[in-house]
């Protein structure tokens, strides 16, 4: 079975979401894709590169390398992370620096949700998942509190962050936006960026593309292998992700990237102890909105998921 034009588009559009969520360095582009029911197929699909296709393309022609790919599937969602990282990016910024506690709200509901949705692909659970769901949460949650390093500029710093960027962006849980910043690469990156230094930008997409191919792989096998383990453990790493996007907090430390300020380190405290307008009837409303929006995400995403299974 293949998939018609305006399964693409609604592709592009999941790839919209994930390009939208992983400038906001709290919320993964990774989480986008499981709860929008893409996941499994994108993981498979990036493990899938490989020199084959080159042999492929020789003996049985473009079309068939192409087929083989699951080119139009990688082309359509990769050109909506592009249009949302080049168009939506100033949108998130602005909103995240004009209403954080509003749009904090809305990723915290969509995030719980997707708690449930992971976790509800485990058929059984048991003691050994029950502890490596609290693992996997111990570990994320540890590494939303760690302090950012000083920033580094060398080139090969930039390729192994760019490396480790991409790989948080395809785990549930952990946004590569952050990494940037925990990395002290963030300024780095987002300089280049903005003054079109293609130089750099070449450096930390190929650090990206090698530590993609390379942990879709590890991803790949954890699924074949180990499929309810590894989603306890991504249920754990969603779950210990929610303390970063807890929409109340106090900040403690700050820090200027260009134009940008960055927080680099905050405490979550309760909408009766938050220094300034807490907005709680409308932070609990837009929580609900993102929580119904997973639910309404999976009606759709479900069968969409199991035609495309068919069709590979």
């Amino acid at each position: 079975m293949q998939r018609s034009f305006l399964d693409y588009l609604k592709v592009s559009f999941k790839g919209m979401a994930m390009g939208a969520a992983d400038v906001v360095p709290g919320v993964s582009g990774g989480t986008i894709a499981f709860i929008s029911g893409i996941y499994e197929e994108l993981i498979t699909t990036i493990s899938g590169i490989n020199p084959s296709l080159i042999t492929t393309w020789k003996k049985e022609g473009f079309s068939s390398m192409w087929k083989e790919l699951n080119g139009n599937f990688l082309l359509a969602l990769f050109c909506g992370i592009l249009i949302s990282l080049f168009s939506l990016m100033r949108l998130a910024n602005y909103l995240l620096d004009n209403y954080p506690v509003l749009i904090w709200s809305f990723f915290f509901g969509l995030v719980v949700a997707s708690i449930w949705f992971v976790a509800k692909q485990i058929p059984k659970w048991n003691l050994k998942l029950v502890i490596a769901l609290i693992l996997g949460a111990a570990v994320a949650f540890y590494i939303v509190s760690l302090p950012p390093l000083s920033a580094n500029s060398s080139y090969f710093f930039l390729f192994f962050a760019g490396a480790l960027a991409v790989c948080a962006m395809i785990l549930p849980g952990i946004s590569g936006a952050f990494i940037l910043v925990l990395l002290g690469a963030y300024k780095s990156v987002t300089e280049a960026a903005h003054n079109f230094d293609f130089k750099t930008l070449a450096v930390v997409g190929v650090g990206a593309i090698f530590g993609l191919l390379t942990f879709s792989r590890i991803l790949k096998w954890l699924f074949n292998n180990y499929s309810n383990l590894t989603l306890a453990v991504l249920t754990g790493f969603i779950t210990g992700s929610l303390n970063k996007i807890w929409p109340w907090k106090e900040v403690l430390k700050t820090a200027m990237y260009g134009k940008k300020e960055v927080v680099l380190e905050e405490a979550s405290v309760f909408p009766w102890n938050f220094q300034g307008d807490p907005q709680t009837m409308w932070a609990i409303l837009l929580m609900l909105t993102g929580f119904f929006l997973i639910v309404i995400l999976e009606l759709v995403a479900t069968p969409n998921s199991e035609s495309a299974n068919a069709a590979n």
